[in-house]
């Protein structure tokens, strides 16, 4: 294993597995009596983590790189689909334990926050939409930056230097608004930030709203936004 990319794993592994004791509740829980799994849920989100972080857009591509260069640290590494069952069964533990990882670091004190939506395609034929188990979730929506329809959901991002702050994963007709209200409610403004100052938050023209923008005042968060095509120009 190369030295590195070892130092990286041991580090995050600790991290994951010292998180995970200390808040036992953030994992799925196990029955007392079964077969014991061959690889613990910190050394999984472990492996998940190292995934993202490499660049990794296959899982069979990085289970395989993984098997080659992580073999002295984890000596069990499950196929493709357990791989991805398990991985599953913990989104909501990645979730938390990517937002305490990213608190960990200096990005975390940034008082400038960017969002923004992607749109998540799904499908495009009617019949793969009638028979995609998402029907009933996903929905038909529009991209203005490609000017088109689309059936799928949207994803909603608060970032600061590429590291997510907050996301959600809604429907494609979503209010972009509510979305990031929903976000901002799980991810506060840091306590150093706010005693600091305000906090600044970056987004386009579809965040607005006087409601809107005084609820985040309220939170302490600052919107600069461009000016619609009906309003003054706004300061900043």
């Amino acid at each position: 294993m190369d030295a590195d990319l070892g130092t990286l794993a041991t580090a995050l592994y600790v991290t994951t597995d010292d998180l995970l004791t200390a808040h036992p509740t953030r994992v799925p829980p196990r029955p007392a009596v079964g077969i014991a799994p061959k690889i613990s849920d910190a050394e999984l989100l472990t492996v998940a983590v190292m995934h993202a972080l490499l660049g990794y857009t296959s899982e069979a591509r990085w289970l395989r790189y993984a098997g080659q260069h992580l073999a002295g640290m984890f000596p069990y590494l499950p196929q493709q689909s357990g791989y991805n069952k398990r991985l599953r069964k913990l989104a909501a533990t990645m979730s938390w334990l990517v937002t305490r990882l990213g608190a960990d670091t200096t990005l975390s004190q940034d008082d400038v926050w960017l969002v923004d939506s992607t749109p998540v395609e799904c499908a495009r034929s009617r019949e793969t939409v009638q028979r995609s188990d998402l029907a009933g979730w996903a929905e038909y929506g529009y991209c203005a930056s490609h000017s088109r329809f689309f059936w799928g959901l949207r994803l909603h991002l608060v970032t600061v230097h590429g590291l997510p702050v907050g996301w959600a994963l809604t429907g494609a007709k979503a209010d972009e608004r509510q979305a990031l209200a929903d976000v901002l409610a799980g991810q506060p403004v840091p306590a150093a930030v706010r005693a600091a100052g305000r906090q600044v938050l970056i987004a386009d023209k579809n965040y607005y709203g006087k409601d809107f923008e005084a609820d985040l005042a309220a939170s302490g968060i600052e919107l600069l936004r461009p000016a619609r095509k009906s309003e003054q120009p706004r300061p900043g």
